[in-house]
């Protein structure tokens, strides 16, 4: 009781706090860009690029180009090396490691400045919902987080490791008595062995709150469905909030809900290894609320600009609702004019709030149809709600550009837990959404260069068996909505039923 009444009034203070740059958002990034500037200026980074000169965005525009990790690698690899003053004053004390969906691995520099940002967003996320609902009672109960192990290693003196595993160090002392699962636990390296610890650990525990990324949660669903013959609200009666982010939710939404037997709040977040950028601020409202005054100063690209050599860049305030752009962030671990991979809207400017709506190097494009991650989220989004029984586990989309015989034509590959009525009229029913969300796509179908999309159906538990195949089953880890090859889609082809 005491908990959760202390963090009703902390998280009445943070709203507090909120309120005053949501008041006047392009200062608060303005102020942001100064700090950054003036505290990197005698890096080696920032003498590079001039940064004593820099006075306005024009001029930063001017002299630090946009880069994708490969193109700020060299900088981070004197970091490793153990140089100091590179991207930001003084070393890092973590390096992030990610597999990256279009870098192969990364290792991204988390510095004393820019741990804060990953702590407290998640913490604020939190907070905002204990004060929308005028309680927090879910903190005097059992948390879990299913992320990635904790154990870090050590190179050159720098700590390594997956951000929520790094994250993990960094839980405040109030809530480590109350979290799931224990450390010992969340060290296991094998997700499958890992995830029965887990269900073993929590099985009889009074959980309050579970936050993972949707598939991986789901996984866990299963696992204790499996092992009970109960629904999750059965065996968790005050489980009523869950927190996830990494992908879009709607595929997995249906599942999830009937997995736990009843409708419950959800808050979703926007965090990568780079830096958290937004959460759902209001159950009311699924947008998400771009953090303008925690340490990162936004650029915006327009999607359809961003291989053009001089691009448009555009800072918060000059940003348009409804233009998909690619979010470029300059942070306080010294990542400059740097391109996440991630497309974003603008759905509100007052305040800021955004939706995710794919990755900048995800579509399918092998005919000049350039299809995205949200246009066929929303295609299958529409398919569903016209097929209510039909219940998607997973998919990913390819080109199929040379078929055995007949036209070309674009290739779902699904994995269903409940298939479709009438799987030739579900096919039909994607297309024709398609059709109307993308005209380039629409007019391929109306001038006979391809055929209306084929749906292959996928083996239920597909996806895992694939993920696990690559070493890459749980924690962080995805798979593609989107590829312009059949790289992916040809190995999938080892689980189609």
């Amino acid at each position: 009781m005491i908990k959760s009444k202390l963090a009703l009034l902390l998280a009445r203070w943070v709203v507090k706090q909120q309120q005053k740059w949501l008041k006047q958002p392009a200062e608060a990034q303005q102020r942001t860009f100064k700090t950054l500037v003036s505290k990197a200026a005698s890096t080696q980074f920032g003498q590079d690029h001039h940064f004593k000169d820099i006075k306005t965005y024009e001029d930063f525009k001017r002299a630090v180009p946009i880069r994708d990790y490969e193109q700020l690698s060299p900088y981070v690899q004197q970091i490793l090396e153990g140089k100091e003053n590179v991207l930001w004053p003084g070393r890092p004390i973590y390096f992030a490691k990610t597999s990256g969906t279009t870098s192969g691995t990364k290792y991204i520099p988390l510095t004393k400045d820019s741990i804060p940002n990953h702590i407290n967003s998640a913490r604020d996320a939190l907070l905002c919902y204990a004060n929308e609902k005028n309680s927090a009672a879910f903190f005097d109960k059992n948390l879990i987080f299913l992320s990635g192990s904790p154990e870090l290693e050590t190179k050159n003196g720098y700590h390594i490791g997956r951000l929520s595993g790094i994250v993990n160090h960094h839980v405040p002392s109030v809530l480590r008595r109350n979290q799931k699962p224990s450390f010992k636990t969340n060290c296991i390296e094998d997700w499958e062995t890992k995830l029965e610890a887990v269900v073993e650990e929590t099985l009889h525990a009074d959980m309050s709150l579970i936050s993972g990324i949707p598939p991986w949660v789901q996984m866990y669903f299963d696992r204790l469905n499996a092992k009970t013959g109960k629904k999750i609200k059965d065996i968790f009666p005050n489980f009523n909030l869950f927190v996830y982010g990494g992908v879009n939710f709607t595929p997995y939404r249906d599942k999830i809900f009937e997995s736990i037997g009843k409708k419950i709040d959800s808050i979703e977040t926007f965090p990568a290894s780079e830096g958290f950028f937004a959460y759902q601020n209001q159950q009311d409202d699924p947008n998400l609320l771009l953090l303008l005054d925690t340490g990162i100063f936004f650029e915006f690209v327009p999607a359809d600009e961003y291989f053009n050599p001089n691009p448009t860049r555009l800072s918060i305030a000059d940003v348009k609702i409804g233009v998909n752009y690619a979010l470029i962030i300059n942070n306080n671990a010294g990542l400059w004019g740097y391109s996440i991979g991630d497309t974003i809207k603008f759905v509100s400017k007052d305040p800021y709030k955004i939706v995710f709506s794919g990755r900048i190097k995800h579509f399918t494009s092998a005919f000049g149809e350039h299809v995205i991650a949200e246009e066929v989220e929303k295609t299958l989004k529409a398919a569903l709600a016209q097929y209510p029984e039909t219940k998607v586990l997973e998919f990913t989309v390819a080109p199929q550009v040379n078929p055995q015989e007949g036209l070309p034509y674009h290739e779902w590959l699904i994995a269903f837990d409940e298939k479709p009525h009438d799987l030739n009229a579900f096919a039909l029913h994607l297309d024709t959404t398609l059709r109307s969300l993308n005209l380039y796509y629409d007019d391929l179908i109306r001038g006979a260069i391809l055929k209306p999309l084929q749906v292959k159906c996928l083996q239920k538990d597909a996806f895992r068996s694939y993920m696990k195949e690559l070493g890459k089953l749980g924690g962080q880890n995805k798979v593609p909505r989107l590829s312009n090859d059949r790289i992916i889609a040809d190995k999938l082809y080892a689980y189609a039923e």
